[in-house]
């Protein structure tokens, strides 16, 4: 099965950050440290990006690495760690051929990047590839995001701007999401815009269909316990609560069943 070019280039990429704003206190940063602090490094971040939580770790001193498979985005990365005096390691690399010259006690795949991986044959080929490279007594730590319940629309559509700091360039993303009734498959259409002045200056497209896979409790639980982890632990969003029937956001901690 060929994998799909990248997905994250051109203004997706420029955009990112601007777009995000300040994630300093985004909830999941502070519950990874904590299984970090348990569960031990090094750390591999998967889907890595601009290094939102890669550059924060390695800053901490956290022995850190950076995997994805955009070079827009690592190029970004790499200029952020400049400016911060960071030199990470970074790979250019697909999830569902993973290949790294080391292994890690902790594997972080943020963002729901797991779910950018549509076809079900490739989703076990990633997670058996990820497998040989953790370390005896290892996890992988997942989060997942129910995408549509029977009670929400099909469609969905909303608009984000946001203004980069050193230049003033403005952004704007206009987006739309779909899906068909009772499907598991999300698809998407973004609009991004960079003005300057109040003039665009330069717009992309962006469709992505299919873009991502949802997933039930059961489903995600299932995909790691089918590859041999064991115990598989699920948490409600980013706490050490237990996953609720209810949440559509929950994070998975699978251990590596051979013991450290």
């Amino acid at each position: 099965m060929n994998l799909p070019d990248y997905e994250y280039k051109g203004l997706m990429a420029q955009a990112w950050d601007v777009l995000r704003g300040d994630t300093s206190t985004w909830p999941d940063r502070f519950f990874y440290l904590e299984l970090i602090r348990r569960c031990g490094q090094p750390v591999l971040d998967i889907g890595c990006g601009t290094g939102r939580l890669l550059l924060d770790y390695l800053a901490q001193g956290i022995d850190s690495d950076g995997v994805d498979n955009s070079p827009d985005m690592l190029g970004i990365c790499r200029a952020k760690a400049s400016r911060l005096g960071l030199a990470p390691t970074l790979y250019e690399q697909f999830l569902e051929n993973i290949s790294l010259p080391r292994q890690y006690r902790t594997l972080l795949i943020p963002s729901s990047t797991l779910q950018l991986v549509i076809e079900p044959a490739m989703v076990r080929q990633a997670i058996a590839r990820l497998a040989d490279h953790l370390l005896p007594g290892g996890v992988i730590v997942a989060p997942f995001m129910i995408l549509w319940k029977p009670e929400d629309p099909l469609s969905f559509e909303w608009e984000q701007t946001g203004v980069r700091a050193e230049d003033g360039a403005t952004f704007r993303r206009l987006s739309r999401s779909w899906h068909a009734a009772g499907s598991a498959i999300e698809h998407t259409e973004d609009h991004y815009q960079m003005l300057i002045d109040g003039t665009v200056i330069a717009e992309e497209v962006h469709r992505r269909s299919p873009a991502t896979r949802s997933y039930t409790q059961t489903q995600a639980r299932s995909l790691f316990e089918s590859a041999g982890f064991n115990p598989v632990e699920m948490y409600s969003q980013f706490t050490f609560e237990p996953v609720n029937a209810g949440d559509t956001l929950f994070t998975v901690v699978a251990h590596n069943a051979t013991k450290g």
